[in-house]
This record gives structure tokens, C-alpha cells and sequence, in this order.
């Protein structure tokens, strides 16, 4: 079992920026690829980024796509989202989950193929 565990977020003002960070106590987390998500109320859970396990390749929706940035440090078990230009769109309760296939450079912008979850972290861009 893995255990995720977001922060970073908060309150910006439109066109400011965040950094979401998502850590892993279980070394395991540096084996996976891993996604970011955000829901806003009354809103399906969308993918906003996504990384392989080595970080050689990643994924962005054109909604986020040169705003955002995902990294990561395996030798720290963590997963990073850079956010800048944000919108109050971007507005959202933000989940890291990782998709327990070891090693694979096939990352998944699908929330039903991520296994481990975290708690979420809120992100309030006002305008």
C-alpha cells in the first residue's frame, strides 16, 4: 500500500503561482507513474498532468498546457506540479494517485487506472 500525501495548495490570486507537492512514505512511489487531478464542485475529476516513472515523458491537457509542470525526485519519493498564469478556472480540490505499474513509461490520463490516492489539496485562484 502507498500512501500519497498532497500540500501546496491554497489561496492565489489570479495569475500567481503554486506549487503542489505529493509524497510518498514507501519507496515504491519512484517505480510508478503518476498523475494529477483536480474535481471542482459539481465537476468530473479531470486529469491535469501526468508522468512516467522516470520522468523521461509526460502529459497535459491543453487546458493546462504550458501553465503547468510536472516533476518528480525519486530519491525523495516525490511528485511536483508547478502551476503558474493560474485562472480562478483552475480552481479545484487537487489529487496526486499513482498507477502501480512498476516501471512502466506508459503513464494514463484515466482516474480509474490509478490504484493509490491522495487526500487532495485545495486550490482557490480568485480573480
Amino acid at each position: 500500500q502507498v500512501q500519497l500525501v498532497e500540500s501546496g495548495g491554497g489561496l492565489v490570486q489570479a495569475g500567481g503561482s503554486l506549487r503542489l507537492s505529493c509524497a510518498a512514505s514507501e519507496r515504491a512511489l519512484s517505480r510508478y507513474p503518476v498523475g494529477w487531478f483536480r474535481q471542482a464542485p459539481g465537476k468530473e475529476r479531470e486529469n491535469v498532468a501526468a508522468i512516467t516513472w522516470n520522468g523521461d515523458s509526460t502529459y497535459y491537457p491543453d487546458s493546462v498546457k504550458g501553465r503547468f509542470t510536472i516533476s518528480r525526485d525519486n530519491a525523495k519519493n516525490t511528485v511536483y506540479l508547478q502551476m503558474n498564469s493560474l485562472k480562478p478556472e483552475d480552481t479545484a480540490v487537487y489529487y496526486c494517485a499513482a498507477r502501480s505499474v512498476r516501471y512502466s513509461d506508459i503513464y494514463s490520463t484515466e482516474a480509474n487506472e490509478y490504484n493509490y490516492w491522495g487526500q487532495g489539496t485545495q486550490v482557490t485562484v480568485s480573480s
